[in-house]
């Protein structure tokens, strides 16, 4: 999906809240402070405007020193095969280049691939020639083998998060050294956005060979850095990989992501000089950042959205055959249809993020090609309580509700409680460490949790692995034939018009599941020094460290 830049008018306006809106939005900011978790002035209105979007720094850096990145929550494995977090894609792409990448227009641009992919027998032959001249952090050669092997590792691993993203695809075979040539089972469109994601990481068949499955503790790839270190839970460090096609490009000489899951921290952090970065800066940080004469903020739309997955099936495992839950929540989709009309998408927006974000109610972003456009309904107590009549249940509705131990999620959760209460339900709230959090997801092992996605250029990465049937990341156990045979419609169909149909019907179809309820299209926020040039965020969201340094004559 092609992301236009946004401009004054892309704002979301000023919310104007009913009387009733109002004294719940004035309870809710009471709640709030009471638990502690920020003070009335830190939670107002922003007074600061953040203006047009801002993805890169022109400003020449110079050679050497140490940049310090906080990460609001720890990655997963760093392997490419089996990771599944946005805080991971971060790090991988310091270390972990990819056949293709994302520009600032959001446009898919060659990476270790030499140019773009062409194309054979209507579509089911994808043919790709590579970069000469690359060399793995080992020193091992990239060529078409290579390639070869890391495509099959994402097909066929066990437990591999690639694997139903890349299932149209039924071989690989290297041509010559620097050619591959991908065969699939029938057109898939999708597929070169997934080749500028995880699933077109290319890792050394050296390191592969040498630790298996305990890769992750050993990464090992094409990149500007390479893995030094890790200490779970604390720091990942990246050094100057003295090996990479582009080394004469690349200033810094060390890069340390550190887990800071609290946004005042990382605030403070920046403000004494620890940090020099801040990622996934909370509205209420970016705030207060914006009177720090000594930072700059980088900002754009995301293609991704907060929400909450609610578990319907999810007894085996994510991409399992569902199961059967007995719970009312997942019996029956008018208790969970009753659930999201209790929320207000334009309050939650007002009082978790302070207006900076966009209320939504779909998986696909504004802005872009494949947006629905359709407004979202209004919050409704007298129709939620009229579906929980209907549906037999007995209230208050008991929901159990997975949050992560931030701050932000923290404000989110107790917003939601006090507006589903409303309703008839009694939301409890579970704070779990967010690589927990994760586990239980997969497990199963929730009834509901909130969901905060990244986002993809292709419709495709925002659906069909969360709502498909055998999804990897179908932790709620959706399984729907009408669902399963648009996502097949819509990643085998190019033009655009006819695509975009496929893509509403589809939308409206997985709404019309309530298995994820979609709250908000974030903004991308990260803070940095002034004493930092040449950064670049995207709107994946993903930090671009490459061409990053000190400025020239700082200190």
């Amino acid at each position: 999906m092609r992301q236009r830049t946004s401009g004054p008018s892309d704002r979301p306006p000023p919310t104007r809240h009913r009387p009733r809106a109002a004294a719940l939005a004035a309870r809710m900011l009471c709640v709030l402070v009471a638990g502690a978790t920020a003070g009335c002035a830190s939670l107002a209105s922003p007074t600061a405007e953040v203006g047009a979007d801002r993805m890169t720094d022109p400003r020449p850096a110079r050679d050497g020193g140490t940049l310090t990145i906080a990460l609001k929550s720890d990655p997963d494995k760093l392997d490419p095969t089996l990771a599944s977090t946005a805080v991971g894609r971060t790090v991988f792409t310091a270390m972990c280049e990819k056949l293709y990448d994302v520009d600032a227009e959001n446009r898919i641009v060659p990476q270790l691939a030499a140019a773009p992919p062409t194309t054979g027998d209507g579509g089911r032959t994808v043919t790709i020639k590579l970069r000469r001249g690359v060399r793995f952090a080992d020193g091992t050669r990239m060529d078409a083998k290579a390639v070869k092997t890391s495509l099959d590792r994402h097909r066929t691993l066990t437990g591999s998060v690639r694997a139903s993203e890349l299932k149209p695809l039924t071989s690989v075979r290297a041509v010559g050294d620097d050619t591959v040539r991908l065969r699939l089972a029938k057109p898939y469109v999708p597929l070169l956005a997934l080749l500028a994601d995880r699933a077109g990481m290319v890792m050394s068949p050296t390191a592969l060979k040498r630790h298996g499955k305990g890769f992750a503790s050993h990464p090992t790839c094409v990149g500007p850095f390479r893995y030094a270190e890790r200490v779970v839970g604390d720091r990942i460090v990246l050094d100057k990989d003295p090996n990479y096609y582009d080394a004469d490009a690349v200033h810094l000489r060390r890069v340390i992501y550190r887990t800071i899951t609290d946004g005042n921290v990382r605030l403070a952090n920046l403000q004494s000089g620890d940090i020099q970065m801040g990622d996934q800066m909370d509205p209420v940080q970016v705030g207060r950042a914006l009177t720090e004469p000594g930072l700059q903020l980088f900002h754009s739309p995301s293609l991704g959205y907060y929400g909450l997955t609610l578990n319907i099936g999810n007894t085996k495992g994510a991409g399992a055959p569902p199961g059967r839950i007995d719970t009312p929540i997942a019996r029956d989709a008018r208790v969970r249809e009753a659930f999201d009309l209790s929320l207000d998408r334009d309050l939650i927006n007002t009082i978790v993020f302070q207006g900076r974000y966009r209320p939504t109610c779909g998986p696909l972003p504004s802005g872009t090609p494949y947006a629905t456009g359709s407004r979202c309904p209004a919050r409704d107590l007298a129709k939620a309580k009229r579906l929980l009549k209907a549906a037999k249940v007995t209230t208050p509705v008991r929901v159990r509700l997975q949050i992560s131990t931030t701050p932000e999620d923290n404000r989110l959760g107790q917003v939601i409680q006090a507006m589903a209460k409303e309703a008839g339900f009694a939301v409890s709230l579970t704070p779990t460490e967010f690589a927990t959090g994760l586990e239980h997801s997969r497990a199963g092992d929730f009834q509901a949790a909130t969901t905060n996605w990244s986002g993809r250029l292709d419709p495709a990465g925002n659906i069909d692995v969360f709502a498909g049937t055998g999804g990897a990341q179908n932790y709620g156990g959706l399984s729907d034939p009408a669902i399963d045979r648009l996502i097949a419609e819509g990643g085998a169909t190019a033009a655009e018009p006819a695509r975009k149909k496929i893509y509403a019907r589809l939308v409206e179809r997985v709404r019309a599941a309530h298995t994820v309820l979609y709250l908000i299209q974030p903004t991308n926020y990260v803070s940095v020094t002034k004493k930092v040039a040449g950064l670049k965020v995207f709107g994946d969201g993903l930090i671009r460290v490459k061409d990053a340094g000190y400025v020239k004559g700082g200190s």
